[in-house]
């Protein structure tokens, strides 16, 4: 029955082109296996949790005697019971997991493929150095595809010369990159990529390829050299925040490189776009960044597909627009598919991967699930998306009026709207300048007002995680998505490589969870009727899983006290209903090894995801959700704080030797401190008192809790009394964190002893 479901699974997976009648254009496949290994987990794994929560639920009289052990036992059940439910809605990602391949060679010619608007975004050149981020655009530019159906924009939040600057410099090179790369079947399109690794090169272009080098070298100097010239004041700080709006289309100019001889080789066009940004005009961060390339593109190249990059992603495969449009073209799920999701890769992790800088449960165990069901959420970067899917319902709408009070008084926007690829080259002077103060106005800060724009139409506002929030409004309305991971992979970017940009990062990210979660769109009600089952089961765990925080909290410290207090909270180790606790917290991790074993992992890397996890969870994931229901009553503000991407040696030294390095804020630190200098006083304290009492027995389960804890976060303690290095925790918040150990120690005493 099984391989007759499978059968017909695979049949109806396969997405054929009607012009090759010999090969598709894609392939789905179900991991066999692996559904079979989940489901059989989810079965016991669930029964196991019934019996516990059973076993606590008839345990109530027992803790009834007394208001504050009454207390405790509500604290640790409410923990106990909503973990399970988010453990039950995480195995939506784990029911039907799939793997995609594409057959590129199968398209039609050139001419049938769909145009490509690539938009890359960045916002400050202190933490985004700017030749990284021209790196980017030369890849995007590079792409194994028409170049004339290729348009590529940056925009600059930052509003700095220097961005400006390094864009110019940037297209001199590309004319010499770009037909290099072509010619040669240079696969790594990222200059800095390429020249930085041993490349076997054939006899016949190790010359050109010198040449080349030289010429990026020299791109490098300028770009470089413009920033040491303290520009980076002038472009950013105040004039970040408020700034005229800019859109220059970048042009040849009289500028003498190496090898001029090259010419004008006929490659994509480059534009530069800064939008107006004023202090009183909110500016909705990376969404309405976007959302200005929108209307920008709409009427300069209006292509159908946009790709979407963070600064950093340079693309590694200069095939990816194919692979895509291997799905975007295929007119069987074409009409309902609005983007491809390709997995986030990194090119600086380390094997001992500390800070979990790969993603590795969300790119590799959660997106792969939900494409078994409607299709990934949206990831922020590295994804191909239809406009048609971000411009709503345009085609049900005939009015012009009305067309304008949902896209703005732009009549040359609305006249994108019913066309098709129209890109503009720019050569009459006349229309070049209309065309800019069309542009100019698109950009302006005042022009979504009184607009659908950010709450029907782009990019949506209202959340730091605008990518989460406009994905999960694209599946209510009934569109799917696609995930591909190919084998070379298709974009490579910078993974957090320290202990602060980490938990800024979660923050940031828990705290644009929770603002979708508190508003009108609450996954778990909104999307339950709005999309498939199982998939509104994925986005209610992304949705809910922000106040996990609090419970480990509390499973973090009210069975310590309890332990320091002589009060047992788990069975007897002698009891039966211990080995249901046993159970479902071995199986738990064991289940957690597999998947990072069947994903290439080790147990060095199990042992790592389990420790940060639990460091973000108490820390900038339990800041981040207090952000969100601070945000949700008015009494905070939504800030967006960019990772930095510029390198810093010695962090990057302790990040490859799998050190921590603990130079962080006090806020997000002494929490992390605190918590473990209180297990450790627990562990000791409840050893000790069995050591005298000889209550061992009823103990035992709080006693290897707290050495549990203890055991996975030893680098802090490390980083507490071994360490002298500069990444060490400071004595400060050591004595600190100590102080507020005790405090709790000695409040929570009182109030139990009450």
């Amino acid at each position: 029955m099984c391989a007759w479901v499978f059968f017909i699974f695979i049949r109806t997976s396969v997405q054929p082109n009607k012009s090759m009648d010999s090969l598709p254009l894609h392939l789905c496949t179900l991991h066999t296996s692996a559904t079979i290994i989940n489901r059989s987990h989810a079965f016991f794994h669930s029964m196991a949790l019934l019996a516990l929560l059973y076993y606590r639920a008839s345990s109530f009289y027992l803790y009834a005697t007394a208001p504050s052990h009454l207390l405790t036992w509500l604290l640790v059940f409410t923990s106990e019971l909503f973990l399970s439910f988010l453990w039950l809605l995480s195995q939506a990602y784990q029911w039907r997991p799939v793997t995609r391949t594409v057959f590129p060679e199968t398209f039609p010619e050139d001419r049938q493929l769909g145009a490509i608007d690539v938009f890359i975004c960045t916002a400050d050149p202190k933490k985004e150095p700017p030749v990284k981020v021209m790196n980017t655009v030369l890849s995007a530019m590079a792409l194994d595809y028409p170049p004339e159906k290729v348009v590529v924009y940056l925009s600059d939040d930052g509003g700095s010369s220097l961005t400006l600057n390094a864009i110019r410099e940037a297209w001199r090179f590309a004319r010499l990159w770009i037909p290099f790369c072509k010619a040669y079947g240079i696969k790594t399109r990222c200059p800095e990529a390429y020249f930085s690794k041993e490349e076997e090169d054939d006899d016949q272009f190790v010359e050109e390829r010198e040449k080349i080098k030289r010429n990026y070298e020299l791109f490098k100097e300028r770009v470089v050299g413009a920033c040491g010239k303290d520009e980076v004041e002038q472009g950013v700080g105040i004039a970040g925040h408020n700034h005229p709006p800019l859109v220059e289309v970048i042009r040849d100019d009289n500028t003498v490189i190496e090898d001029s001889s090259a010419g004008h080789p006929n490659i994509p066009l480059l534009v530069y776009v800064s939008r107006e940004k004023r202090p009183s005009h909110p500016h909705h961060f990376k969404a309405g960044a976007l959302n200005t390339l929108l209307r920008v593109s709409g009427i300069i190249s209006n292509a159908p597909h946009v790709l979407v990059l963070d600064c950093d992603f340079f693309c590694n495969d200069p095939s990816s627009a194919r692979q895509a449009m291997c799905f975007h073209l295929d007119s069987k799920i074409s009409c309902s598919l609005a983007f491809v999701q390709f997995p986030q890769k990194f090119h600086n992790f380390s094997m001992n991967d500390i800070y979990d800088g790969r993603l590795r449960s969300v790119f590799e165990m959660k997106c792969p699930g939900m494409d078994g069901h409607q299709g990934p959420m949206l990831s922020g970067t590295c994804f191909y998306i239809k406009r048609a899917a971000l411009y709503g319902n345009v085609g049900e709408v005939k009015d012009p009026l009305q067309l304008k009070q949902h896209f703005g008084p732009s009549n040359g926007l609305i006249k994108s709207l019913g066309q098709s690829y129209p890109c503009k080259v720019i050569e009459d002077a006349s229309f070049s300048t209309r065309l800019q103060q069309e542009t100019q106005f698109l950009a302006s800060c005042s022009y979504e007002e009184h607009t659908k724009w950010g709450e029907e139409i782009g990019f949506l506002y209202n959340s730091v995680l605008e990518d989460y929030f406009t994905g999960f409004i694209l599946h209510c309305k009934g569109w799917n998505s696609i995930y591909y991971s190919p084998p070379r992979p298709a974009f490579l970017g910078t993974a957090t490589s320290n202990l602060n940009d980490t938990l800024v990062q979660g923050r940031r990210w828990y705290c644009g969870l929770l603002q979708v979660t508190f508003s009108r769109f609450c996954p778990p009600i909104y999307g339950l009727l709005r999309m498939s089952f199982l998939e509104s089961m994925c986005y209610a765990h992304l949705a809910l899983n922000p106040f996990s925080s609090f419970c480990l909290w509390c499973l973090a410290t009210i069975p310590q006290l309890c332990l320091l207090n002589g009060i047992p909270i788990y069975p007897k180790a002698s009891d039966s209903w211990f080995v249901i606790f046993s159970f479902v917290f071995f199986s738990s991790l064991l289940k957690h090894l597999k998947d990072v074993h069947s994903t290439g992992g080790s147990v060095q890397t199990w042992w790592n995801e389990e420790r940060i996890w639990m460091m973000k969870s108490i820390t900038s994931h339990f800041y981040g959700s207090l952000d969100g229901i601070l945000k949700s009553v008015g009494m905070g503000e939504a800030s967006f704080t960019p990772t930095n991407k510029a390198i810093q040696d010695d962090q990057v030294k302790l990040y490859q030797m799998g050190i921590f390095d603990f130079r962080t804020s006090t806020v997000l630190l002494a929490p992390l401190v605190t918590l473990v200098i209180f297990n450790m006083i627990s562990l000791v304290g409840g050893v000790g008192r069995v050591m005298v009492a000889g209550c061992w027995d009823k103990l035992f389960g709080q006693i290897f809790l707290s050495f549990f804890i203890v055991a996975v976060n030893y680098p802090v303690i490390e980083g507490m009394i071994l360490r002298r290095d500069k990444g060490r925790i400071p004595p400060s918040v050591t004595l600190l964190s100590l102080a507020f150990s005790m405090l709790f120690l000695i409040s929570g005493s009182m109030v139990l002893m009450s």
